[in-house]
């Protein structure tokens, strides 16, 4: 049995599911902590650190939550997909 289900787009998962919320919230804390450790002592002296290096700071954190979570959607639609598919499966085996 041959299917064409089309699960989500990347933008559906990337962008769906509350995924920029929870992302741009874990950038603010990984990143806020990232820029204590990495530019602590310069803020310390009174000096700005590279505005383009805390930036990153800020968006690596964002990027792998991003990642991680259309990963994990992509998996759970297809372990979910599967299910269906054996399930449907066995019922036409039945009849």
């Amino acid at each position: 049995m041959k299917n064409n289900i089309q699960g989500p787009t990347l933008f559906e998962r990337a962008f769906g599911g509350g995924t920029p919320l929870k992302a741009l919230l874990t950038a603010i804390v990984v990143g806020t902590i990232l820029t204590i450790i990495n530019h602590g002592d310069v803020i310390i002296h009174g000096e700005f650190p590279n505005v383009l290096k805390v930036m990153l700071t800020y968006c690596v954190p964002f990027f792998v939550t991003t990642w991680g979570a259309v990963l994990g959607k992509k998996y759970q639609w297809e372990k979910d997909y599967a299910q269906k598919i054996s399930d449907l499966e066995n019922l036409n085996k039945l009849s």
